[in-house]
């Protein structure tokens, strides 16, 4: 990617996995072969949250160090293209992609082959193509159309050599041109096309990046005037630093109107070229915000068939006496807990006996608790978030993300979190309100040292 003025644009974000072997004929033509392994996830699949895009794949500790301290959640990395800055990439293997999918990284692979004819940096080396502008007899620019088959081809087979799944979106980077200049901007036009229908064809998603004022507002003229005209790609990636992301348009121009790849279709590159340090690391980078798929979407959950366990507050449980008795509600959601924790073998019914207190005695023991006839807020946060410990931060989703908000309810009543299961800006602001009361470090990030806080029931 190329820097909206001139600099050259580092990578990006997000792309995920496969396990189907795919070859591809001299005419192109898909075979799929039965998986050797475990296909990778597709990615980036439903997303909405922050990226960053580099040239060079970074190496595996800079990428876990980053992963564990950084707000970002989606890479970008460059697969194929003669025209690419780093033809090279010497940490980039299907191990490398992989590992970093069962991780949680959302990757975007990226191809920046030929390029608009009137676009002054390129060819780049001298021996890579540059789109050809030529009409032809029927006006289509078929040579063009060519061009863009061919590449589609050779991502896809870059693709499935790294693991990167059919469904998942592939990018292509078609840096800023003259949008004047008719032959230039119909012949890229043209290739994007035929990038499309051929990624289509060969069972991936087709994305295109580029500048907001060039390549995306020629694509958006196209949807909205000659909607017939090309096929246009599943989703925009546009690079336009206004420092805010969402904020693509301004007052002067308008690049790409409001119901343009809407909902959940855009990637926004809001920031260029800058250094970030974090973990330690430090990786000069472009910033992205991300809305893709369904956006960043958690699946209904259950428990006891129907018992709410996600309460706004969770208070301390004493035993009943004369003028007091336990919140049924409270009292419910603890057996329902406890039950799938294989420790209570009662009725879910919100009534105090002496099996629900067996039970969370025996939780206290087993988690360096002395076993008391009363439940505490800090016991609360042992039992809410017990389970898996994946990395987790704005964007994330799942049945983690609503352990965590149940548990940061519980930490402090004023919380008042909703639990939704997506890591969105409530969460955010609340965890990091948890850190800091901790002397944690305060990163929105629930790795090693917040889980271990969080499972000590520190608060």
């Amino acid at each position: 990617m190329t820097r909206p003025a001139s600099r050259t644009l580092r990578t990006t974000v997000a792309g995920l996995a496969v396990g189907l072997v795919v070859t591809l004929s001299s005419a192109m033509s898909l075979t799929l072969a039965a998986p050797a392994h475990a296909a990778n996830v597709v990615t980036p699949g439903n997303f909405t949250g922050y990226g960053f895009d580099q040239c060079l794949a970074p190496k595996q500790w800079e990428m876990d160090r980053w992963l564990e301290h950084s707000p970002f959640l989606a890479v970008g990395i460059y697969i194929s293209g003669d025209s690419r800055a780093c033809r090279s990439q010497p940490n980039l293997t299907r191990s490398w992609v992989g590992t970093q999918l069962q991780r949680g990284w959302r990757l975007l692979p990226i191809t920046l082959g030929p390029q608009a004819s009137c676009q002054p940096r390129f060819p780049r080396y001298g021996n890579d193509e540059t789109i050809i502008p030529k009409r032809g007899t029927d006006g289509r620019y078929n040579l063009a159309r060519g061009q863009g088959q061919a590449e589609a081809g050779k991502a896809v087979e870059a693709a499935t050599a790294l693991g990167i799944s059919a469904g998942s979106t592939l990018w292509y980077d078609l840096e800023g041109f003259d949008l004047d200049n008719r032959d230039c901007r119909e012949s890229a036009l043209a290739f994007l096309s035929a990038w499309t229908t051929r990624i289509h064809k060969l069972g991936y998603v087709s994305g295109v990046y580029s500048s907001a004022g060039s390549g995306i507002k020629a694509l958006d003229n196209a949807r909205v005037n000659r909607p017939a005209a090309f096929d246009l790609p599943d989703q925009i990636w546009v690079a336009r630093w206004s420092g805010v992301p969402g904020r693509i348009n301004d007052p002067k121009h308008l690049y790409l109107r409001a119901d343009g790849w809407m909902p959940h279709a855009r990637v926004h590159q809001y920031q260029g070229g800058h250094d970030e340090t974090w973990g330690g690391v430090r990786i000069n980078i472009d910033r992205n915000f991300l809305d893709l798929g369904r956006g960043s979407w958690a699946a209904p959950e259950s428990h006891c068939n129907g018992v709410p366990i996600s309460l706004a507050k969770y208070t301390v449980l004493r035993p009943p006496v004369e003028d007091r008795m336990p919140d049924p509600a409270q009292v419910k959601a603890l057996q329902c807990l406890l039950k799938e924790h294989q420790l209570y073998a009662g009725k879910v019914n919100g009534t105090w006996n002496d099996a629900t207190v067996t039970a969370f005695n025996t939780w206290q023991t087993q988690h360096g608790f002395t076993a008391r006839p009363s439940w505490t807020k800090r016991q609360w946060m042992t039992l809410l978030i017990d389970g898996g410990t994946p990395v987790l931060k704005f964007g994330s989703a799942g049945e983690g993300v609503r352990r965590l908000q149940r548990t940061l309810n519980a930490a402090d009543p004023t919380t008042g979190l909703a639990v939704t299961g997506v890591f969105n800006a409530a969460t955010d602001s609340a965890l990091r309100a948890w850190q800091r009361k901790l002397d944690f470090e305060v990163s929105g990030v629930v790795a090693d040292e917040s889980w271990a806080g969080l499972r000590a029931g520190l608060r």
